[in-house]
């Protein structure tokens, strides 16, 4: 299953690299977050490569999320997806977008794919199997292990977001700050913050901005599998999935010791 899930994400990919440097419209959703013909191209392709491998397995896509409830309730395992994680990013044209894949069951994500289409990287787990980085994506052999960064000692390295930095998420910096002292800060787009902290880039990434389920289903199990947690802000247990509300709450990603949890 997993290598095959790899080769739909890089198809995703391609597609949207095909329309990267073309002149496109943007569209505004009904949360006025943009939509471009990259997200669509990506969605279709993933819909279609996941329904003939898997037809049993419903999916849930951001750019086909109006699947009520009722419907939902039932499904014991899905596809959950993010065509084009980072949409500002591409608009920008600064490469810090990805598509993302999660195979959801028992409303916790056991499998995650990442992949970054303008550097070809890509970042993948399945549960109890642990958490890997392909450098180039094309080659499963050339694939190294990540893991969370342990170290106590030193300057704490934080992931923001690039785009969606709240009064909330800067307060929790600032309360870091007087417990830890001096920070170190790394700003980056889509679910490659996840990423950053899963191969022991940065330790800490706070999120009190709205997500929704897709932002981050892949990227909690490649960082769980890593060694590390992602978790409610309020309640301290994991993030779960397919809930009535597909919004996230605010959630702390890095490992127990550093964000508070046992």
């Amino acid at each position: 299953m997993l290598n095959e899930v790899i080769e739909i994400a890089i198809g995703a990919g391609k597609k949207v690299l095909e329309v990267y440097d073309d002149a496109y419209t943007i569209h505004d959703k009904a949360d006025r977050s943009p939509l471009t013909i990259a997200d669509q191209l990506s969605h279709t392709h993933i819909l279609n490569e996941l329904s003939k491998l898997f037809p049993t397995f419903p999916i849930l896509s951001e750019e086909g999320a109006s699947i009520p409830f009722k419907e939902r309730k039932n499904w014991s395992s899905f596809w959950l997806v993010d065509p084009l994680d980072g949409t500002k990013e591409f608009i920008k044209k600064n490469g810090e977008f990805t598509v993302n894949i999660a195979l959801i069951q028992g409303n916790r994500p056991v499998l995650g794919i990442i992949y970054a289409p303008v550097t070809d990287t890509l970042y993948y787990a399945e549960k109890n199997k642990g958490a890997y980085k392909l450098m180039t994506a094309s080659s499963l052999e050339k694939r190294k292990q990540v893991k969370i960064n342990t170290a106590s000692s030193g300057v704490k390295k934080i992931v923001i977001s690039r785009s969606h930095l709240s009064d909330a998420t800067q307060e929790y910096i600032e309360d870091l700050q007087r417990q830890e002292g001096k920070l170190e800060f790394t700003s980056i787009g889509s679910s490659l913050k996840f990423c950053l902290i899963a191969e022991g880039e940065a330790h800490y990434y706070p999120r009190m901005a709205p997500t929704m389920e897709w932002d981050t289903a892949a990227g909690q199990i490649i960082v769980e599998e890593a060694g590390g947690l992602v978790i409610n802000y309020d309640t301290g247990t994991p993030l779960f999935y397919n809930k009535k509300d597909l919004k996230n709450p605010s959630f702390l990603c890095g490992i127990n010791k550093v964000i508070g949890y046992n």
